[in-house]
């Protein structure tokens, strides 16, 4: 099945109905996702998977943010690393540039980036690298039941790419 229809059907079992669009170009990083969509690329979420304390994190990002794990460690109060591809793929079911907010297998704990919530709109990925959705940021808090928390550097702390 493809990714895009594994979102799908996850959609419909969680009773949630949106927008899916198909892009004619990637939409892989922010900046494309930006372009294909014609929004800022503050608009676009990111959605970056680590490993906290042996527990998957999914960290939803505006597009032009960078997370700091340090920071956001700090924050959490356990260590924070990147997930890998493969570790990626098994936890949220789709492979990195495609991974949506929620329809996950199974939920994950989830870390929203407070400027999301400075747009009337998002997007974000829909399963695939050529696919997103448009959401309220209140209803993507709704639906991943997250945290709002920064997720960048301290003043002056150096900042790690999580693109």
């Amino acid at each position: 099945m493809a990714a895009l229809d594994r979102f799908l059907t996850r959609l419909e079992q969680l009773g949630v109905e949106l927008d899916v669009r198909e892009m004619d170009s990637s939409t892989h990083t922010a900046a494309d996702a930006a372009a294909a969509v014609g929004v800022q690329v503050g608009q676009i979420v990111k959605s970056l998977l680590f490993m906290a304390d042996g527990e998957p994190l999914l960290v939803l990002v505006s597009g032009p943010n960078r997370v700091d794990t340090a920071a956001l460690g700090k924050r959490l109060g356990t260590p924070v690393t990147m997930a890998d591809a493969k570790r990626v793929r098994e936890l949220s079911g789709f492979s990195i540039g495609g991974v949506p907010p929620f329809g996950h297998p199974a939920p994950l704990r989830t870390i929203v980036d407070p400027d999301l919530l400075s747009y009337d709109q998002v997007w974000a990925a829909a399963g695939s690298a050529t696919t997103v959705f448009g959401i309220e940021p209140s209803r993507l808090l709704e639906l991943t039941r997250g945290e709002v928390l920064p997720v960048g550097a301290d003043s002056g702390a150096e900042r790690v790419s999580a693109d």
